[in-house]
């Protein structure tokens, strides 16, 4: 079940993306003009989207692919360019409205489903791999890794996420609240140290079935966050 601590900041986090910052961040992963701090945002995620899909294969024609936390369906999208049949949840069904209109505005026959909800609470059969990129930096270590242990069930090849990297630098601007000014700040992160999130995955049990791969860090300007990758043995 999930803890206590963990459904809170769920809550949190679907009514910030869902209510407080809906529009900031439908602009934020556009073309359309942002503030200096969210132009750095935007490099960064997309520097990292495009890390996390080089660890996937180019070609997916064949493959199923979850994408847990998908916002506003870029990487969803681009996943299924590349041939994988796509199912994508996020918290916020704002952003997945927003992301179902992207879809069809493309006007291209892609095979992606975009749901909302928590997929911790969904039966969403098994896939080829799994994405989670900057949906678990909110959670605690704990939480974090309950989370892809509940995605771990369902994934048959390769799961790659991201985390918060617990820097000094970083837990300084978390620890007084100075990540973003005010009106960009976002629901707080929770830096953890790469060796904490190893020992974690070991506790969990996660890593007598999986083999830790690539880590990669992206480090622009206010965005800092650091990809891992596991795959099945």
């Amino acid at each position: 079940m999930p803890s206590a601590s963990y459904q809170a900041r769920r809550d949190e986090i679907e009514n910030y993306f869902d209510q407080t910052a809906s529009a900031a961040w439908a602009a934020l992963t556009s073309d359309a003009p942002v503030s200096r701090i969210r132009r750095t945002v935007r490099r960064g995620r997309d520097a990292m989207r495009e890390t996390l899909l080089s660890w996937l294969p180019q070609d997916l024609r064949g493959c199923t692919l979850l994408d847990a936390g998908c916002g506003t369906g870029t990487l969803a999208i681009e996943a299924a360019e590349r041939g994988a049949e796509v199912v994508a949840v996020d918290l916020s069904p704002t952003l997945v409205e927003l992301a179902r209109e992207r879809l069809r505005d493309s006007g291209r026959a892609l095979d992606v489903t975009f749901l909302v909800g928590d997929m911790r609470d969904m039966d969403l059969g098994c896939f080829d791999y799994a994405v989670a990129m900057d949906s678990l930096i909110h959670y605690d270590v704990t939480d974090g890794v309950q989370t892809l242990e509940s995605m771990a069930e369902q994934i048959n090849r390769k799961m790659v996420f991201t985390f918060a990297p617990k820097t000094p630098l970083l837990a300084l601007m978390h620890a007084t609240g100075r990540l973003f000014p005010r009106s960009d700040r976002a629901p707080s992160i929770e830096p953890v140290s790469p060796r904490k999130l190893s020992d974690q995955l070991g506790q969990a049990g996660l890593m007598d079935t999986w083999t830790a791969g690539r880590s990669h860090r992206v480090d622009v300007g206010f965005y800092k966050s650091h990809a891992m990758e596991l795959t099945r043995r």
